[in-house]
Parts: C-alpha cells; sequence; structure tokens
C-alpha cells in the first residue's frame, strides 16, 4: 500500500511533497495508518487530534495513544478538547453534526493560525460509498452523487482509492496499534447502520462494488463538468448587473432554455434554497413576488430576478448634529459645507437653505406614510408613488436613505431633494450636501 500510495501521490497529489501538512487523526485505524505512511514517505507532517469528551475515560485514552504516537514518531502534536454535548445544545445540532462542525472549525484554524498548507483527512473509499448512499436516500442533485472530494480548498484525502480492507491489511502487515472506537458499532447512527448492516449485502451481491462504485463515480462527475459548463454559459448570459446589494438575472434567458428548473436549480442552490417550484413560478410573478432561503431571497422585479442577502435590522437611523462635518453612512461619506455660491447640482450633491434646517438631522430609511416636495414638481407626493413612478425594484426602495429634517425629509438620497429646502435669493446661508463613495 506505501507504494501505491507514493504511486498516487506523484500522479495526482504532487504538491504534497513540498507543503507544511497537519494530518487529522482521531487514533482509529484509517488515520493511525495514513500517519504512519506519510512519515515513511517523508512528508512534512504534524498531528491534530480532537477529544470531543464523549466517551468518558475511552476519549481520554485516545489522546493519550495519539501523544503516545507523535512521541514515538517524533512529530508534533496539537491537541483540542470539546464540550461537544454543550456545542450542540446550544447551536441545535445532532452530536455528529457538532462534532463534524468542531473539528473542521477548529483544523482550519490551526492551519490558519502556524501556516500549514493543507489538511489531510482519512477518508477511504467504503467512506465515500457510506457518503454517497446518505446522500442518494436523502434527495440531492447531483452534486450530492459526486463523492467525497480529494482536494476541498486546503483539505486533502489522499486515501479515497483505498478500501477498508486495504487500509486494514497495510496495518496488520505492519504491525500497527490503534484505537477501536466502540460507537462505531452502534447501529443507532446511519452511518454506522450502512456499514454493518446494508453496504455487506451489497457487497455480498457485487464482490467488486467498490470497483463499480468508482467507474459509477468517474462517470457522474464527468457529466457534472458537461453540466457545469452548459450552467456557466446560460450563467453568463442571465447575469445582467451586479452591485453591493444584489445581483440582478435576465429572466428571458432562463425561460429560452429547456429546462428552467434545472438551471435554476444549478445557478441558487448554494445559497440555500429549497423550494424550487417557488422559485420556477418567480418568472412567471408579479413583482415584487419574493423567494427565501435562510440567507438570501429572490425576488421578481418586472422582467429581472434579484438576489440579495437578507439583512438583519432593516431600520436603521443615523443622527447628524451642526458640529458635523462628514458623516460616514453605508452608502459613502456625507460632507457638509457651507459655501457662497450654488454650481450645478447633481443626483449625489444638493444645496439647501441652512435656516430652514432643524438639527439634528436624521439619516434614515423609508417609513410606511413618507411624504416629500420633490424640486421641480408642485404638491407633494407619497414617497411610495414616487418610487413606483421612478421604476425602483423593492431592493432599490429598501436601500434608499432619507435625509430629514425636524421629520421632513430634505433629499432622497442619490435621486431627488425636497423643494422645501431649496436655495432661493433670500438665501443667506448655503449649504451644500454631497455624498462621496
Amino acid at each position: 500500500m506505501l507504494n501505491h500510495l507514493k504511486t498516487h501521490i506523484e500522479n495526482r497529489l504532487g504538491f504534497l511533497n513540498q507543503s507544511k501538512i497537519l494530518i487529522a487523526i482521531s487514533g482509529g485505524l484509517d488515520s493511525v495508518v495514513l500517519t504512519h505512511l506519510c512519515h515513511k514517505l517523508g512528508l512534512n507532517i504534524a498531528l491534530a487530534h480532537c477529544n470531543f469528551n464523549l466517551r468518558g475515560n475511552e476519549s481520554d485514552a485516545d489522546e493519550d495513544f495519539v501523544l503516545q504516537l507523535a512521541e514515538n514518531l517524533e512529530l508534533e502534536v496539537f491537541v483540542e478538547r470539546f464540550d461537544t454535548e454543550l456545542y450542540a445544545k446550544d447551536n441545535k445540532r445532532s452530536i455528529q453534526m457538532a462534532a463534524r462542525e468542531l473539528r473542521y472549525t477548529w483544523f482550519a484554524e490551526l492551519a490558519e493560525q502556524l501556516k500549514f498548507d493543507y489538511i489531510l483527512t482519512a477518508h477511504h473509499a467504503d467512506d465515500n460509498l457510506e457518503t454517497f448512499i446518505i446522500n442518494f436516500t436523502r434527495g440531492t442533485g447531483l452534486e450530492g452523487l459526486k463523492g467525497i472530494p480529494e482536494v476541498n480548498d486546503k483539505f486533502v484525502r489522499p486515501l479515497l482509492s483505498f478500501s477498508s480492507k486495504d487500509i486494514e491489511t497495510c496495518a496488520q502487515e505492519n504491525n500497527m496499534k490503534w484505537r477501536e472506537d466502540s460507537s462505531n458499532k452502534s447501529v443507532k447512527y446511519l452511518r454506522n447502520k450502512l456499514r454493518h448492516e446494508v453496504i455487506p449485502i451489497l457487497k455480498e451481491i457485487n464482490p467488486s462494488l467498490l470497483q463499480s462504485f468508482q467507474s459509477t463515480l468517474s462517470n457522474l462527475n464527468d457529466t457534472a463538468d458537461i453540466i457545469e459548463e452548459s450552467t456557466n454559459a446560460v450563467l453568463k448570459r442571465a447575469i445582467e448587473t451586479i452591485d453591493e446589494n444584489h445581483v440582478a438575472f435576465k429572466i428571458s434567458e432562463f425561460k429560452n432554455v429547456n429546462n428552467p428548473k434545472a438551471y435554476l436549480f444549478e445557478i441558487f442552490k448554494d445559497y440555500g434554497f429549497t423550494e424550487w417550484n417557488d422559485v420556477v413560478d418567480l418568472l412567471d410573478a408579479e413583482t415584487g413576488k419574493q423567494v427565501f432561503s435562510n440567507t438570501h431571497r429572490l425576488i421578481k422585479n418586472r422582467n429581472q430576478l434579484l438576489l440579495s442577502k437578507i439583512q438583519l435590522n432593516d431600520y436603521q437611523e443615523i443622527l447628524i448634529s451642526e458640529a458635523d462635518k462628514k458623516k460616514q453612512t453605508t452608502l459613502g461619506i456625507l460632507f457638509f459645507d457651507e459655501t457662497d455660491a450654488v454650481l450645478e447640482p447633481s443626483l449625489n450633491c444638493i444645496y439647501v437653505d441652512k435656516a430652514l434646517l432643524k438639527f439634528p438631522l436624521t439619516l434614515r430609511n423609508k417609513k410606511e406614510g413618507d411624504v416629500f416636495y420633490p424640486l421641480g414638481m408642485s404638491g407633494k407626493k407619497k414617497l411610495s408613488k414616487y418610487f413606483k413612478d421612478e421604476r425602483l425594484s423593492l431592493l432599490d426602495k429598501e436601500n434608499t436613505w432619507l435625509l430629514c429634517s425636524g421629520g421632513h425629509i430634505i433629499w432622497v438620497v442619490n435621486r431627488r431633494v425636497d423643494n422645501r429646502f431649496r436655495v432661493t435669493e433670500n438665501t443667506k446661508h448655503i449649504l451644500k450636501i454631497e455624498l462621496k463613495p
């Protein structure tokens, strides 16, 4: 197995030979064999062990074993202890999910702090098959059937082409010692149930199951490449504009393909959406219709779909005193300067009669019932009607700020000044207000 791994690394993972590597080690068979093999290959490795404190003395014995192994091999070792049950309770996670989140977060932080190039885990072909079946039974797209990636950012899994039997044979032939995790025998966990009860039956039906599975994965990954290429072509045509608040997509480009739902799924799956029929229905919905995930939303806006993050604490107010010469905002910096003359105003620069202002001024989001007197028009207008006439999207409305004085709108920022505060021939003090990015 050592020679096979050496050849595999040379052919596919050659970058490991020049890298500083952290090996995630539990003390179990797979990670112990990975450690010994990498050590024999002369790779620059250190060990990282998580003690999840879930099995009492057994967890502590695992930690002691890893420390002794590191000493025997003269390797640097890092150990972190977690209160996994408390984390699971506080974050409403299963114990398995909590442990996964804790270890991967710690590994990444450790690698970042100590400048490790890659983190190796001991996932093998049987793990890959189990993950495939779990995803298949829960329902998934093609992405969930592609298997565990061999390289995923800093995480590398060099044993994916080896079976659990290969690993056990290697350990026995080389008289390696390892720790047995008693929880691995419990079939109350789905992965263990598959490992002990389902997969043995599949291997009995097809003794070459793992080889057949590897071939299937290869075919699925080839298909995924074709899908990605086609999706990227549609995406390139569909994206109309991108700014800090949203991405706008042309609805027509989704309607022009044979299967809009498939393309919508591929493009928006990473944003947490799950109600795909609702997403498809947006293509023909009325303007303003929305579909939400936990983190994002899609909004129908005339002939566009707008993708944006869900913003918490939408309503905000910023007070501006008479002494303020500038004020930092999410839009940019507001500058306040008295001037002797009115130059050409613009959307981002206005001139007002300072004597008409009541300080402190307020910069805020819109409220229900807001009205103002647009410069150049007679009479007042509801802000909602102004937004509609200007054909603003829901996102544009939400991201529009109002500069106010004593409850009255002075300026719909970057759009329109209020007629009541305009400079006239009787104005004695002119205030220039300008927004700069």
